[in-house]
């Protein structure tokens, strides 16, 4: 009888997955899924509900999904109401405004839109406006973006410093070893989320969005490869005296070789679950940063910033689902990651 890995077919397996492909779509596409730009304000919009799309007339016929102008009616409550004689319709792949696709393709063509290019014709607010009248839905896109590429980042090159000092703390001699160990026992113990901070303070708050988030990424690093390294040193310790260690030793392998063709990959699962349960810590200590104002600053988005609107009670109070839509993101994300880690492929027994 042998072993073989059962197939992964988890329902909470394939579901993750598939919220986290949505998230790596949201990546790469963000400029094309947003309908405007993250920076454009209207100013005969602010604090907008969303836009009512209608898929039928008034006579009850299903036609090309439109919506009605808005007008203004109550600044202090901001209540609008829709002006029926006025009516838009929505389409796929319209033109609207500039942006780069992919970060290199120059384009200005989006997902979805207004077909009317009239100056007259309102935008189509899927999340409502924001205070300054910017579009809430385009913005989260482009915070998600700028969220899930520092964290992802910051967790790979943290997850390789960490393996590799581990790796070689756990293959050298004791002494090597201790002083190794005890480098990454310091950095457990200090306070992670004030040593971010610290370090964020010590460069200019306005800096550009590409260099925020580079800078973002070293810090992260920097400061996250401990708990790797640790497990990294442990796994090493218990495979380098296993028989395929002393087996590739005796026909004349080289340590290196060792550590990197035998060790390595055997220690790797443990090493993938591992990095997928820091990549969730990374994303809240980058929310936190712009959330206390000293990751990305504005108008650039972020998640951080974007919730921290939230502190409005007013707002909240009148629109609370859209207000917290990076929390109801962060918690999506979050929970698809885990339920990813957590998911193992458990092993059967075959004839």
């Amino acid at each position: 009888m042998k072993e073989r890995p059962a197939k992964r077919n988890s329902w909470a397996w394939r579901l993750a997955a598939a919220v986290l492909v949505s998230f790596a779509v949201v990546v790469l596409f963000a400029g094309f899924l947003a309908p405007y730009d993250h920076t454009t304000q209207s100013r005969q919009a602010i604090s907008a509900p969303p836009s009512s799309i209608r898929f039928r007339d008034s006579e009850g016929d299903v036609v090309r999904p439109y919506i009605y102008a808005r007008r203004l009616v109550d600044p202090l409550t901001f209540r609008y109401e829709e002006i029926e004689t006025e009516r838009y319709s929505i389409g796929m792949l319209v033109e609207g405004e500039p942006y780069d696709l992919l970060g290199f393709i120059h384009t200005r063509t989006h997902l979805i839109g207004i077909l009317d290019r009239d100056a007259a014709a309102p935008r189509l607010h899927l999340l409502g406006t924001d205070s300054l009248g910017r579009d809430r839905f385009s913005r989260l896109l482009i915070a998600i973006r700028f969220s899930l590429l520092v964290c992802p980042l910051g967790a790979a090159v943290a997850c390789i410093i960490g393996i590799l000092f581990g790796l070689f703390s756990g293959y050298a001699g004791r002494f090597a070893d201790t002083v190794m160990m005890g480098a990454a026992d310091s950095m457990l113990a200090l306070p992670t989320l004030i040593l971010i901070l610290a370090a964020r303070a010590a460069f200019p708050l306005e800096l550009p969005p590409m260099r925020a988030a580079f800078l973002l990424v070293v810090i992260f690093a920097l400061t996250g490869w401990a708990p790797m390294a640790r497990l990294t040193r442990g796994i090493v310790r218990s495979l380098k005296e296993s028989e395929f260690v002393l087996a590739a030793r005796s026909i004349g392998l080289t340590e290196i070789r060792i550590m990197f063709r035998h060790i390595l990959p055997n220690a790797a699962p443990a090493l993938l679950t591992q990095a997928l349960i820091m990549l969730p810590y990374f994303l809240l200590a980058e929310v936190a940063l712009s959330y206390l104002g000293v990751g990305v600053q504005e108008p650039e988005p972020s998640l951080g910033n974007m919730l921290a609107a939230a502190g409005d009670v007013t707002q909240l109070t009148r629109q609370p689902l859209l207000l917290l839509s990076p929390a109801i993101v962060i918690f999506v994300f979050v929970l698809a990651v885990r339920l990813l880690a957590d998911e193992r492929p458990a092993k059967r027994q075959s004839v």
